[in-house]
């Protein structure tokens, strides 16, 4: 790595040399025991069994349940698959009340299937379902509520139930951020009709690829797991509609090893997100989002916050300025769904009724962590965010705009 930068004239910005060699990415994979992972590869490959439900799959499973505390996991070949076949082995149809930021995929998974994403505002402090903006979007044609744990960020979990209890309402959960959390001791995983949870390469767990479904509902999992597989109960035997979402062998044989080093993730994603918030904690404007009270999660996220009324730079700039020091920071999830097509199109006024999802987008940054990342590589990283912070100004005039949001 390039020596510490400690003026604004040395930042990659503006023509020097950037103060990482190697780009430092959110989101790069977290890899368990290369070597028993090719062990499991090699006799997957030694039976000639690489999918349609070979040992692995239900190996992979019944780990997950144990780790999870839940009765029933169907593992798929992604999340978005799982959350698919979530609302449809739930019987959900009409309109589902969602939060904007998220994931596309969490929108997107249920306008596939012909379902009616209604975008709900967040609360302030969560940025999770705000129940009370939830009761107030209720039809007739609503049949389901789908909570998102933003960040692995737990849902107000009670008051949805009371709400979606009340209506009869089908309550579901995208915890595809969230896998291994708990709130008050309880697992995420355990609330709600079903949770969905997602083992993309860039989850605290990976599959490579994959996903499940998760639920204590022992007749949604056998919806679920016929939906699965094209609806087959047995050789020649369809019995109902389904789909191919079946995760491979090679994909579960990763997630077995992935889930098998989850503790070590675990450790490693908080000691970073300690040296974060050591880091962090005098620069004015930039906030870490941490966990609340209550709450055990994995850290897999580290998330900040920056005001430019306290900072004096918006979150654009600072991502720009840590782009060209190699910091590949990203806007998760900006600029929230309903400003994504084809929403924005469809719906076009729904921008009104989410003042909090519109502050959000513009506010929150995501910074790499996991087990490539070093506390040095840390501490030089929040070096740049002070320096821009200290210089927000001659910054800004440089490159010839404002550092400070409009309005």
């Amino acid at each position: 790595m390039a020596p510490r930068k400690n003026r604004v004239s040395d930042l990659g910005l503006f023509g020097g040399e950037p103060s990482f060699a190697e780009p430092l990415h959110v989101g790069r994979p977290n890899i368990g025991d290369r070597d028993r992972l090719r062990g499991l590869i090699e006799s997957a490959f030694d039976r000639r069994w690489l999918t349609n439900d070979g040992p692995y799959v239900p190996q992979f499973e019944r780990l997950i349940a144990d780790r999870l505390g839940v009765e029933h996991v169907v593992a798929t070949c992604n999340g978005t698959a799982a959350l698919q076949i979530a609302a449809r082995a739930s019987g959900v149809s009409g309109e589902v009340i969602v939060p904007s930021l998220t994931f596309v995929a969490t929108a997107h998974a249920l306008s596939w299937l012909g379902l009616t994403p209604v975008f709900c505002d967040i609360e302030p402090g969560s940025y999770t379902l705000d129940p009370g903006a939830v009761e107030q979007l209720i039809t007739p044609q609503t049949s389901a509520v789908l909570g998102v744990h933003l960040w692995g960020t737990p849902c107000d979990i009670p008051a949805l139930e009371e709400i979606t209890r009340r209506y009869g309402l089908t309550l579901l959960f995208d915890g595809a951020q969230a896998f291994g959390g708990s709130s008050d001791g309880r697992s995420l995983a355990s609330f709600g009709a079903a949770e969905i949870l997602s083992f993309h390469a860039t989850k605290i767990v990976n599959a490579i690829e994959g996903g499940a479904l998760v639920t204590n509902d022992g007749d949604l999992a056998e919806r679920a797991r016929l939906m699965r597989t094209y609806g087959f109960a047995a050789a020649d035997e369809v019995v109902s509609l389904g789909t191919n979402a079946k995760l491979n062998e090679i994909c579960a044989a990763t997630g077995i090893t992935s889930l098998e080093s989850f503790h070590s993730f675990v450790e490693t994603n908080r000691r970073n997100h300690d040296a974060y918030a050591r880091a962090l904690a005098e620069i004015p404007g930039v906030a870490l989002r941490k966990p609340e009270p209550g709450w055990s999660p994995t850290f897999h996220n580290v998330v900040i916050e920056v005001d430019a009324a306290s900072s004096g730079i918006t979150r654009d700039l600072l991502q720009t300025v840590l782009r060209a020091e190699n910091v590949l920071a990203r806007r998760y999830f900006h600029p929230g769904c309903h400003r994504m097509e084809p929403y924005a199109s469809l719906v076009p006024e729904v921008a009104e009724r989410l003042p909090v999802t519109e502050h959000a987008v513009t506010r929150t940054l995501s910074l790499p962590t996991g087990q490539e990342m070093k506390h040095e590589a840390i501490e030089r990283l929040c070096d740049i965010v002070r320096l821009v912070v200290e210089n927000a100004s001659e910054i800004g005039t440089r490159r010839g705009g404002r550092t400070a949001l409009p309005g």
